[in-house]
């Protein structure tokens, strides 16, 4: 990357570099997405399971009244359904369900990230007078989004802070 203080930095650049940005998180956002949505068609796979295990079972689930239990007071009624895996599975869904509202909830925060670094490349464009003005509203702008968490390479922001450190400064 080039350094902070290089006087050939442009307003292009920091354009450039805002759409490159937003086109990462967008790309990232659909992997979270894809895989949250094998997370749901794990879940109604599991479902549609559940249901017809409920409806093989003892039949209840289809009738209104059933048999009365022919077992004595200390033998336990055999229903045909394993409350225990039905509830384990229930917790496994359970799980699941709380899987795909943590990657939809990421997807939201990268959504709003690539939307900021969208409308920074047009305001980049409109109003920056030079690249070190640019620079600076970038650094600003990744630092008040805490965009370095984002993305596994690099940031401006990631850029100047190791430039500035090199040169003493804190």
């Amino acid at each position: 990357m080039t350094e902070p203080d290089d006087p050939d930095l442009t307003v292009d650049e920091f354009v450039d570099y805002c759409r490159t940005q937003a086109g990462l998180l967008s790309g990232h956002i659909e992997t979270i997405g894809t895989e949250a949505d094998e997370l749901l068609d794990e879940i109604d796979a599991e479902m549609v399971e559940i249901r017809e295990q409920l409806d093989d079972g003892d039949g209840s689930v289809q009738r209104t009244s059933a048999p009365e239990s022919t077992a004595g007071p200390d033998e336990p009624e055999e229903t045909g359904v394993d409350v225990a895996a039905l509830e384990e599975r229930e917790a496994d869904l359970a799980s699941k369900q709380k899987l795909v509202e943590a990657k939809q909830a990421r997807m939201r925060a990268y959504q709003d990230l690539a939307a900021g670094y969208t409308a920074l490349a047009g305001e980049l464009e409109s109003e920056a007078g030079d690249g070190q003005a640019a620079m600076t509203r970038v650094v600003e702008f990744e630092a008040e989004e805490d965009a370095p968490a984002y993305f596994e390479e690099q940031t401006v922001l990631e850029a100047a802070v190791e430039s500035a450190d090199d040169n003493g400064e804190a």
